[in-house]
């Protein structure tokens, strides 16, 4: 098969097409024809040498894909052989076949192409586990979410929508603001030109976010804690900002505020798979009563998976990338 190998740590020139043997299937895992496959910015991460893989994980990059079960191991019972499935996978989605565990795999849902399918696991999986899991975004409440243009944000806003919160985004340009609003958002915050900090308390009435989900960290992370609520939770799922933080640990606990932090690829399969069965009972039905859709910002041949991520790092995007085998 093809498939895209990271030749060594560097510039998007380093991935490149190469002939790979088809992945074995163990006994709990399918085999995936891949159609298409999202790109993220942990396999920029990657490719840069600043992520590697979990223990046992493909070095291929990628971390889902949409297509068709081709085999299924001794174990499996669904999905069944033929079906139709996105799925969400620890590295191997650059190439035109993967093994995946079937506890990772959702059918594609009824109406997405399987483009659109293939941007739907990585962020959906991260949105459902750190919003509405572990800072229990509840209706009614607030969301700030940071980098709302990005593939985590539009789907943030779709789906904290869907539960009738209230979303606060930022993003860094007027189109990107504009975006946000078009998906749902109730306040889109230009970064560049205004605090977003007074801007969230303005948009609350003073009272502040109830969760905050921060892909920035850096000097953020002080700035979420004056932007949120008493009992705020802030949820931190990357470091695109900085790893160091410095915090006044008073107004953590005048506020009673919690702060997690988590990283969805070296969750286990059993956790993965449970999320997978929440999305499946929970969001999935969304797709056809609210009219769910991702938003895909470029498609690239999986043969110009370079070209895919000079894309995305020049911040230029809104929404997904997708790479098609």
């Amino acid at each position: 098969m093809t498939a895209i190998e990271i030749r060594e740590a560097g510039p998007p020139q380093v991935l490149r097409p190469v002939q790979r043997p088809v992945p074995a299937v163990g006994a709990d895992e399918v085999l995936v024809k891949v159609v298409a496959a999202g790109v993220n910015r942990p396999d920029v991460m990657q490719r840069k040498g600043a992520y590697a893989p979990p223990p046992g994980a493909s070095d291929i990059p990628g971390l889902e894909v949409a297509g068709e079960v081709v085999a299924v191991g001794s174990a499996v019972r669904d999905p069944a052989l033929g079906s139709k499935v996105c799925a969400l996978v620890a590295g191997g989605g650059y190439a035109q076949y993967v093994n995946v565990p079937a506890v990772q795999c959702l059918p594609v849902p009824s109406g997405l192409s399987m483009e659109e399918a293939a941007a739907l696991p990585e962020t959906f999986f991260t949105v459902w586990m750190n919003v509405f899991e572990r800072a229990r975004l509840r209706r009614g409440e607030s969301l700030l979410v940071h980098g709302g243009a990005s593939g985590i944000g539009t789907t943030a806003i779709m789906l904290a929508k869907a539960c009738d919160a209230r979303v606060i985004v930022t993003a860094g340009t007027a189109a990107k603001c504009a975006a946000c609003r078009d998906l749902g958002a109730d306040v889109a915050i230009n970064y560049r030109e205004t605090d977003f900090v007074e801007a969230t308390l303005r948009a609350t009435d003073g009272r502040g976010a109830n969760v905050i989900l921060d892909m920035v960290g850096g000097d953020y992370l002080a700035r979420n804690v004056a932007a949120a609520a008493v009992d705020g939770r802030i949820a931190l799922i990357a470091t695109q900002g900085g790893i160091k933080s410095e915090l006044d640990l008073r107004a953590l606990m005048s506020k009673r505020l919690t702060i997690s932090a988590c990283l969805l690829r070296p969750q286990t399969v059993e956790t993965k798979g449970r999320l997978a069965e929440a999305l499946r009972q929970k969001v999935w039905p969304l797709f056809a009563s609210r009219g769910i859709k991702p938003v895909i910002h470029a498609r690239f041949p999986l043969g110009d998976a370079a070209g895919a991520h000079k894309l995305m790092e020049s911040d230029t995007h809104i929404g997904k990338i997708v790479l098609v085998a």
